[in-house]
């Protein structure tokens, strides 16, 4: 049997559960794992035995709501079959899809972050100014720090967004690079 520390063990257990959901509500965002164990004065492992049972009791219940995990977060977000009702609430437009252009730009920067503009624009051969801006104001890539070389240019690198609307929790779920080119070349 798995050991717990003190603090879990004084906790009801529907009670943690139910917490969790509060504060992940709460929020509104992505909660960082070692913040909860903070809050909790509870082990990440315990974060994430926790984290299982919300997830567990949401799919039982078939709530409007699902657990979302990210590399080091958690966050509560509307499930994606109520997302038509949620948006006519809010009078949300529907985002333009990413462009052609825009997704190879988006695709360099995830598989070789952290770049700079002017790598970007090197793999792809044009311009990449207005497509960076976009992307940038799009949350899907931030500011990671600057190149030490003359013009100390910026280098730039995905968000936890770009994870949440790829569906992935980590980087490390990106296809492979050689995968997809022979896929391509299997297609032809």
């Amino acid at each position: 049997m798995a050991k717990f520390s003190e603090k879990y063990a004084e906790y009801d257990e529907t009670t943690l559960v139910a917490s969790l959901e509060a504060v992940l509500f709460a929020a509104g965002e992505p909660v960082q794992r070692e913040r909860l164990a903070e809050i909790f004065e509870i082990t990440l492992t315990e974060i994430s035995l926790v984290a299982d049972k919300l997830e567990a009791r949401l799919d039982s219940t078939h709530s409007g709501f699902q657990l979302v995990r990210t590399e080091n977060s958690i966050q509560l977000c509307t499930r994606i079959e109520h997302a038509p009702f949620v948006t006519m609430y809010l009078e949300i437009k529907r985002n333009a899809p990413i462009s052609r252009p825009a997704l190879e730009a988006l695709s360099v920067v995830a598989y070789r972050q952290p770049v700079t503009k002017g790598y970007v624009e090197q793999v792809r051969g044009v311009d990449c100014s207005g497509i960076i801006n976009s992307l940038v104001e799009k949350g899907l890539i931030e500011e990671k720090g600057r190149l030490d070389a003359p013009g100390r240019p910026i280098l730039y690198g995905t968000t936890l967004n770009f994870l949440k609307c790829f569906g992935l929790n980590s980087l490390s779920e990106l296809p492979d690079i050689d995968e997809d080119q022979q896929r391509i070349e299997d297609a032809k």
